[in-house]
Protein backbone atom coordinates (compact mmCIF):
# COMPACT_ATOMS: atom_id res chain seq x y z
CA UNK A 1 0.00 0.00 0.00
CA UNK A 2 1.51 3.44 -1.46
CA UNK A 3 1.44 5.86 1.67
CA UNK A 4 0.33 9.39 0.68
CA UNK A 5 0.89 11.35 3.57
CA UNK A 6 2.24 14.77 3.21
CA UNK A 7 6.29 15.19 3.68
CA UNK A 8 7.15 17.21 7.09
CA UNK A 9 7.76 20.84 6.64
CA UNK A 10 11.32 21.20 7.09
CA UNK A 11 12.16 18.41 4.35
CA UNK A 12 9.76 20.28 2.10
CA UNK A 13 11.74 23.55 2.60
CA UNK A 14 15.11 21.27 1.89
CA UNK A 15 13.64 20.04 -1.26
CA UNK A 16 12.23 23.81 -2.86
CA UNK A 17 15.56 24.95 -1.51
CA UNK A 18 17.68 22.21 -3.61
CA UNK A 19 15.81 23.00 -6.47
CA UNK A 20 15.89 26.39 -6.62
CA UNK A 21 19.85 26.23 -6.60
CA UNK A 22 19.96 24.14 -9.41
CA UNK A 23 17.92 26.56 -11.48
CA UNK A 24 19.88 28.83 -10.67
CA UNK A 25 22.97 27.27 -11.24
CA UNK A 26 21.39 26.18 -14.88
CA UNK A 27 20.91 29.73 -15.40
CA UNK A 28 24.36 30.41 -15.03
CA UNK A 29 25.65 28.56 -17.69
CA UNK A 30 23.67 30.25 -20.54
CA UNK A 31 25.44 33.09 -22.41
CA UNK A 32 23.30 35.49 -21.85
CA UNK A 33 23.56 35.44 -17.58
CA UNK A 34 27.32 34.96 -17.94
CA UNK A 35 27.37 38.20 -20.06
CA UNK A 36 25.16 40.03 -17.90
CA UNK A 37 26.87 38.69 -14.82
CA UNK A 38 30.57 39.72 -16.05
CA UNK A 39 29.05 43.54 -17.04
CA UNK A 40 27.83 43.68 -13.08
CA UNK A 41 31.82 42.90 -12.13
CA UNK A 42 33.80 45.99 -11.26
CA UNK A 43 36.24 47.47 -14.17
CA UNK A 44 39.78 46.37 -13.42
CA UNK A 45 41.67 49.39 -12.65
CA UNK A 46 44.52 50.49 -15.18
CA UNK A 47 47.87 50.03 -14.71
CA UNK A 48 49.51 53.17 -13.26
CA UNK A 49 51.62 55.14 -15.50
CA UNK A 50 55.19 55.52 -14.87
CA UNK A 51 58.13 57.94 -15.94
CA UNK A 52 60.84 56.58 -17.46
CA UNK A 53 64.45 57.56 -15.45
CA UNK A 54 66.39 55.24 -17.57
CA UNK A 55 69.79 54.87 -14.92
CA UNK A 56 69.70 57.97 -13.59
CA UNK A 57 69.72 58.38 -9.84
CA UNK A 58 66.55 60.25 -8.32
CA UNK A 59 65.10 60.80 -4.61
CA UNK A 60 62.07 58.99 -3.69
CA UNK A 61 59.79 62.20 -3.86
CA UNK A 62 61.21 62.97 -7.25
CA UNK A 63 60.09 59.20 -8.96
CA UNK A 64 57.03 59.59 -6.98
CA UNK A 65 56.12 63.31 -8.87
CA UNK A 66 56.96 62.14 -11.93
CA UNK A 67 54.75 59.18 -12.23
CA UNK A 68 52.02 61.16 -11.25
CA UNK A 69 52.69 63.39 -13.64
CA UNK A 70 52.51 60.95 -16.06
CA UNK A 71 49.38 59.21 -14.58
CA UNK A 72 47.51 61.82 -14.00
CA UNK A 73 47.92 63.46 -16.89
CA UNK A 74 48.57 66.65 -15.14
CA UNK A 75 51.32 67.90 -17.74
CA UNK A 76 48.95 67.68 -20.55
CA UNK A 77 50.82 66.19 -23.41
CA UNK A 78 53.78 68.52 -22.86
CA UNK A 79 57.45 68.12 -21.87
CA UNK A 80 58.36 69.08 -18.42
CA UNK A 81 61.12 69.20 -16.26
CA UNK A 82 61.77 68.36 -11.99
CA UNK A 83 63.61 70.62 -9.82
CA UNK A 84 64.41 68.62 -6.48
CA UNK A 85 65.67 71.31 -4.78
CA UNK A 86 67.08 69.04 -1.33
CA UNK A 87 68.92 67.05 -4.47
CA UNK A 88 70.20 70.29 -5.94
CA UNK A 89 69.09 68.22 -9.55
CA UNK A 90 67.01 68.90 -12.36
CA UNK A 91 65.53 66.34 -14.84
CA UNK A 92 63.91 67.22 -18.00
CA UNK A 93 61.42 64.57 -19.46
CA UNK A 94 59.96 64.66 -22.89
CA UNK A 95 55.56 64.64 -22.86
CA UNK A 96 55.90 60.53 -22.32
CA UNK A 97 57.68 60.65 -19.30
CA UNK A 98 60.71 59.68 -20.84
CA UNK A 99 63.82 61.50 -19.40
CA UNK A 100 66.15 63.15 -21.77
CA UNK A 101 68.03 64.33 -19.24
CA UNK A 102 69.46 65.02 -15.60
CA UNK A 103 71.74 67.40 -14.54
CA UNK A 104 73.31 68.85 -11.27
CA UNK A 105 71.53 72.31 -10.55
CA UNK A 106 72.77 75.21 -8.29
CA UNK A 107 69.14 76.45 -6.56
CA UNK A 108 68.21 79.08 -3.75
CA UNK A 109 70.25 80.00 -0.82
CA UNK A 110 67.57 79.66 1.32
CA UNK A 111 65.34 76.75 2.45
CA UNK A 112 61.70 77.20 1.63
CA UNK A 113 58.74 77.36 -0.39
CA UNK A 114 57.63 80.14 -1.05
CA UNK A 115 58.46 83.88 -2.06
CA UNK A 116 58.64 87.65 -0.27
CA UNK A 117 55.56 89.31 -1.99
CA UNK A 118 56.96 91.64 -4.96
CA UNK A 119 60.73 90.44 -4.78
CA UNK A 120 60.72 89.51 -8.24
CA UNK A 121 60.95 93.79 -8.20
CA UNK A 122 63.76 94.62 -6.31
CA UNK A 123 66.91 95.10 -6.52
CA UNK A 124 69.51 91.71 -6.21
CA UNK A 125 71.32 93.96 -3.95
CA UNK A 126 68.16 94.14 -1.23
CA UNK A 127 67.23 90.69 -1.12
CA UNK A 128 67.87 89.02 2.17
CA UNK A 129 70.17 85.95 2.58
CA UNK A 130 66.50 84.08 4.25
CA UNK A 131 64.98 85.88 1.04
CA UNK A 132 67.19 83.69 -1.77
CA UNK A 133 64.56 80.91 -2.12
CA UNK A 134 63.17 79.10 -4.79
CA UNK A 135 59.34 78.73 -4.92
CA UNK A 136 57.62 75.38 -4.94
CA UNK A 137 54.87 74.75 -7.49
CA UNK A 138 53.79 73.78 -10.98
CA UNK A 139 54.73 76.03 -13.12
CA UNK A 140 54.14 77.20 -16.99
CA UNK A 141 57.39 77.11 -18.87
CA UNK A 142 58.57 78.51 -22.26
CA UNK A 143 62.00 79.56 -23.51
CA UNK A 144 62.54 83.63 -24.04
CA UNK A 145 65.06 86.10 -23.65
CA UNK A 146 66.51 87.83 -20.80
CA UNK A 147 67.41 91.87 -21.30
CA UNK A 148 71.23 90.88 -21.54
CA UNK A 149 69.62 88.55 -24.88
CA UNK A 150 70.33 85.31 -23.16
CA UNK A 151 67.91 82.39 -23.59
CA UNK A 152 66.60 81.25 -20.37
CA UNK A 153 63.52 79.10 -19.33
CA UNK A 154 61.11 81.27 -17.20
CA UNK A 155 59.70 79.32 -14.77
CA UNK A 156 57.87 81.94 -11.72
CA UNK A 157 57.30 85.21 -13.59
CA UNK A 158 56.14 87.13 -11.15
CA UNK A 159 58.96 86.22 -8.47
CA UNK A 160 61.60 86.74 -11.33
CA UNK A 161 62.82 82.77 -11.38
CA UNK A 162 64.37 81.01 -14.31
CA UNK A 163 66.03 78.33 -15.28
CA UNK A 164 69.19 78.94 -17.00
CA UNK A 165 72.84 78.42 -18.04
CA UNK A 166 75.08 79.09 -15.04
CA UNK A 167 75.66 82.28 -14.07
CA UNK A 168 79.55 83.71 -12.39
CA UNK A 169 78.88 85.63 -9.82
CA UNK A 170 82.16 87.21 -8.48
CA UNK A 171 83.19 85.67 -5.11
CA UNK A 172 80.42 82.74 -5.38
CA UNK A 173 82.56 80.29 -6.73
CA UNK A 174 79.33 79.02 -8.67
CA UNK A 175 81.19 76.84 -11.22
CA UNK A 176 82.95 74.84 -8.22
CA UNK A 177 79.71 74.66 -6.58
CA UNK A 178 77.93 72.68 -9.30
CA UNK A 179 80.97 70.65 -9.83
CA UNK A 180 80.34 69.61 -6.04
CA UNK A 181 78.73 66.22 -4.67
CA UNK A 182 76.91 67.61 -1.89
CA UNK A 183 73.79 68.99 -2.40
CA UNK A 184 73.93 71.67 0.18
CA UNK A 185 77.06 73.11 -1.62
CA UNK A 186 74.64 73.94 -4.73
CA UNK A 187 72.62 75.97 -2.66
CA UNK A 188 73.75 79.74 -3.64
CA UNK A 189 71.56 81.64 -5.84
CA UNK A 190 68.94 84.25 -5.65
CA UNK A 191 65.88 81.94 -6.43
CA UNK A 192 67.06 81.14 -10.16
CA UNK A 193 67.96 77.45 -11.31
CA UNK A 194 71.79 77.17 -12.65
CA UNK A 195 72.69 74.44 -14.72
CA UNK A 196 75.38 73.91 -16.99
CA UNK A 197 75.69 74.86 -20.19
CA UNK A 198 76.23 72.05 -22.35
CA UNK A 199 73.26 70.90 -20.45
CA UNK A 200 70.80 73.76 -20.92
CA UNK A 201 72.00 73.64 -24.84
CA UNK A 202 71.78 69.91 -25.20
CA UNK A 203 68.68 69.48 -23.34
CA UNK A 204 66.50 72.26 -22.15
CA UNK A 205 66.44 74.64 -24.82
CA UNK A 206 66.02 71.41 -27.06
CA UNK A 207 63.47 70.37 -25.47
CA UNK A 208 61.88 72.97 -25.07
CA UNK A 209 61.88 74.89 -28.21
CA UNK A 210 59.11 76.28 -29.92
CA UNK A 211 56.33 74.55 -27.57
CA UNK A 212 55.20 75.37 -23.74
CA UNK A 213 55.82 72.96 -21.04
CA UNK A 214 55.45 72.79 -17.71
CA UNK A 215 58.13 72.97 -14.20
CA UNK A 216 57.54 71.22 -11.47
CA UNK A 217 59.66 72.48 -7.88
CA UNK A 218 59.75 70.34 -5.63
CA UNK A 219 58.83 70.94 -1.86
CA UNK A 220 60.72 70.97 0.80
CA UNK A 221 58.87 72.02 3.32
CA UNK A 222 55.76 70.48 2.57
CA UNK A 223 54.50 67.09 1.41
CA UNK A 224 53.58 66.40 -2.91
CA UNK A 225 50.32 66.14 -2.04
CA UNK A 226 49.66 69.35 -0.43
CA UNK A 227 51.73 71.01 -3.22
CA UNK A 228 50.23 69.34 -6.24
CA UNK A 229 47.63 67.14 -5.01
CA UNK A 230 49.94 64.52 -6.13
CA UNK A 231 49.03 60.50 -5.40
CA UNK A 232 51.35 57.78 -5.49
CA UNK A 233 50.71 55.70 -8.43
CA UNK A 234 52.26 52.43 -6.16
CA UNK A 235 48.94 52.62 -3.93
CA UNK A 236 46.08 51.47 -5.45
CA UNK A 237 43.46 52.57 -3.31
CA UNK A 238 45.15 56.46 -2.78
CA UNK A 239 45.25 56.30 -6.73
CA UNK A 240 41.84 54.71 -7.38
CA UNK A 241 40.11 57.35 -5.21
CA UNK A 242 42.43 60.73 -6.07
CA UNK A 243 40.98 63.53 -8.06
CA UNK A 244 43.28 64.65 -11.12
CA UNK A 245 44.05 68.41 -10.42
CA UNK A 246 41.82 71.14 -12.65
CA UNK A 247 44.92 72.07 -15.56
CA UNK A 248 46.19 75.52 -14.43
CA UNK A 249 48.31 76.55 -17.28
CA UNK A 250 47.52 79.94 -18.35
CA UNK A 251 48.29 80.73 -22.21
CA UNK A 252 51.29 82.38 -22.89
CA UNK A 253 49.66 85.18 -24.34
CA UNK A 254 48.14 85.94 -20.99
CA UNK A 255 51.76 85.45 -19.84
CA UNK A 256 53.55 87.86 -22.18
CA UNK A 257 53.20 90.64 -20.47
CA UNK A 258 54.54 89.71 -17.26
CA UNK A 259 57.16 88.18 -19.39
CA UNK A 260 58.66 91.80 -20.10
CA UNK A 261 57.95 93.20 -16.66
CA UNK A 262 60.04 90.37 -14.93
CA UNK A 263 62.93 90.80 -16.86
CA UNK A 264 64.71 93.53 -15.67
CA UNK A 265 64.95 91.87 -12.14
CA UNK A 266 65.69 87.97 -12.71
CA UNK A 267 66.93 86.72 -9.77
CA UNK A 268 70.26 84.81 -11.15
Amino acid sequence: MVSTATPPRPIRLWAKAVCLALAVWALALTPAFAADAAALQPAPTPRPMRADFEQETASREARQLAHWVLDSGDNQGLPFALVDKGAAKVFVFDPDGQLRGASSALVGLARGDDTVPGIGNRKMSAIRPQERTTPAGRFAASLERSVHGDEILWVDYDAAIALHRLVDVPHERRLQRLASSDPLRRRITYGCINVPVAFFDSVVSATFRGKKGLVYVLPETRSLAQVFGAYDVEEPAGRATAKRPAPTLAPMAELAPRLLESTAALRY
